[in-house]
């Protein structure tokens, strides 16, 4: 990990670096990695934690998507409503069948036109997938039968309410623990930026939650500290 200060920066890129993975990592306030880096001797006001983050975030969120191996060729989409300074968005989200996010849209509609521009912003990304899985929103299958590269894929309507989409539904709940502790959120375009950073990072340490024993554990969390570290240098 270098310690080289990033320009027009007075702290180094090991600070910076971990004060956005905390952040981003951990449902905390700016106020909360604030103090957190304070006990340890570092100071830095919540408006400077709020700078590299809007700085540095999308910079990372793009390095480690590239780092992203191939996914599943099982797609769950979903799709939950959220305000955005009060105006009601929907937040529109594709994972494989273990759960790894493989995008994230904040759009303000949720419709048919909504659908067809998430699924070909996930073309642009992935091969086509062997089967769609979504809840029962007739604006995917609408959205389906318009892109041609799907007309042959499974799609598979499932009971959201019965929790038969249950890995996507687990997969909105570190969004939305995050949404609550900032309170919202209050721009678009920053939202968007947080939400591409926060679904790398979540894919980041995926394999650290898993059922497996503390030694293999211990070691996928290495393997992430350290694919971090690297991502972080990069950006210096």
């Amino acid at each position: 990990m270098t310690d080289a200060k990033p320009y027009r920066h007075r702290f180094p890129m090991t600070i910076i670096q971990h004060a956005v993975w905390l952040y981003h990592r951990f449902p905390l306030s700016y106020r909360d990695v604030q103090e957190l880096l304070h006990q340890r001797g570092i100071v830095v006001s919540h408006e400077t934690l709020r700078e590299w983050c809007m700085k540095f975030g999308p910079l990372f969120a793009e390095d480690l998507r590239h780092r992203e191996p191939r996914r599943s060729s099982r797609w769950h989409m979903d799709e939950v409503c959220t305000g955005v300074d009060g105006v009601r968005h929907w937040l529109w989200r594709a994972v494989d069948e273990y759960g790894f996010v493989l995008d994230i849209l904040l759009q303000r509609h949720r419709d048919t036109e909504a659908a067809k521009t998430f699924l070909t912003r996930l073309l642009g990304e992935y091969d086509v997938p062997e089967v769609i899985h979504t809840d029962q929103l007739r604006s995917y299958g609408a959205a389906i039968r318009e892109i041609p590269r799907l007309v042959n894929v499974d799609h598979q309507e499932v009971i959201s309410t019965a929790r038969c989409n249950n890995v996507i539904e687990q997969s909105h709940r570190p969004t939305r623990r995050q949404e609550r502790r900032q309170q919202g959120f209050k721009r678009k375009k920053r939202a968007q930026e947080f939400l591409n950073l926060h679904a790398r990072i979540g894919n980041l340490h995926h394999h650290t939650h898993t059922s497996v024993s503390a030694s293999i554990r211990r070691s996928n969390q290495k393997q992430a500290f350290q694919t971090w570290s690297t991502v972080a240098a990069g950006a210096v």
